[in-house]
């Protein structure tokens, strides 16, 4: 296993080795160069039985716990990216291409008891527990709306984003989408 400083990529990781899935991490301390052009690197390739292959830029986040007033709806489901990462995942993409597909994973870290949380599949890793959902990359895009000019952000509505992502083994072709 590499060593992940990042706590949600490294339990994402482990989520993987859990559950079986063949993946390889990318090694994000060599610069990557493709065509003479930087590319922004994605974090994994993860290997689909009956799916596609993905591409996987992991992004964490924490999911607010539902009981705590004020805060359940205001950070529920966030899942804003760059368009650096838009642009990095369509590229790598395209150099990989048929059998490919480049998608987001949001690791949410549950803030709350994972009973109180809507997802069915909670991981504990290091004491902690996360749900891993993803949407593809042109998926994602569809339903993306900018964010901020400043930090060249974008995200999908958050109501949206929850009734379209999907569980990681629905996204290798392992079971279906998740329903809310």
């Amino acid at each position: 296993m590499a060593h992940r400083k990042v706590h949600y990529e490294a339990a994402f990781e482990d989520y993987l080795r859990a559950k079986g899935w063949p993946f390889v991490v990318v090694d994000e301390a060599k610069k990557t160069i493709f065509a003479g052009a930087s590319i922004k690197s994605f974090d994994l390739v993860v290997y689909g039985a009956a799916g596609p292959n993905l591409l996987v830029d992991v992004k964490g986040r924490k999911f607010p716990d539902p009981v705590r007033p004020g805060r359940a709806s205001s950070r529920a489901w966030e899942n804003w990216v760059t368009r650096d990462d838009i642009e990095g995942l369509r590229q790598w993409q395209g150099v990989f291409g048929e059998g490919f597909v480049s998608a987001f994973v949001f690791a949410y870290w549950l803030q709350g008891p994972a009973g109180r949380s809507p997802f069915d599949d909670v991981h504990v890793f290091r004491d902690k527990h996360y749900a891993f959902v993803g949407m593809g990359l042109e998926e994602y895009v569809s339903l993306a709306r900018p964010r901020s000019e400043r930090w060249q952000t974008v995200a999908a509505p958050a109501r949206a984003f929850a009734e379209r992502v999907a569980t990681i083994s629905a996204m290798l072709g392992t079971d279906q989408p998740m329903q809310y």
